[in-house]
């Protein structure tokens, strides 16, 4: 087994609150997540409170969507942290969190995802997926960025 941790940042010229407000709500992802789009036809499904820790987000879409389940576990106005598992197209458990961090009138975000992957994940993750997390959490970031800015 072998840990894995991948992350992106970008500068957003808006304030924290304003990116907190776009990742502590599984509701406002629809407008920058980088997978909202893959599956035209995708489930949702949102319980808990509406934003903040206990609030979850189940999606269950085409191949690329996949299948999973979010929850908020932890969130300040500097971070908010999810708890992320996948089931479909494979199964895997990682923790995503997002850290923001006040810049003069913008906020530097910078997005993580941690998890520990076993042999072959992790030689696949090296040559693969990491370069493709990568690329859509820099489109991710970019749609928020754009998002945040627009308010």
């Amino acid at each position: 087994m072998s840990d894995f941790s991948l992350s992106r940042s970008t500068r957003v010229h808006a304030a924290p609150a304003t990116v907190h407000a776009l990742i502590d709500d599984f509701r406002e992802w629809t407008k920058w997540s980088p997978w909202e789009n893959v599956d035209p036809d995708l489930l949702r499904h949102y319980t808990g409170p509406a934003s903040g820790v206990g609030s979850t987000y189940r999606w269950s879409g085409n191949r690329k969507a996949g299948e999973g389940e979010m929850r908020i576990t932890g969130s300040t106005p500097t971070s908010v942290v999810v708890d992320l598992e996948f089931l479909k197209p494979f199964k895997a458990t990682n923790v995503t969190t997002f850290r923001l961090e006040p810049a003069g009138e913008a906020t530097d975000v910078t997005w993580t995802m941690t998890g520990t992957r076993n042999p072959v994940m992790g030689l696949m993750g090296r040559l693969f997926f990491d370069k493709a997390i990568g690329r859509d959490f820099e489109r991710g970031l970019a749609s928020l960025k754009a998002e945040a800015e627009r308010a």
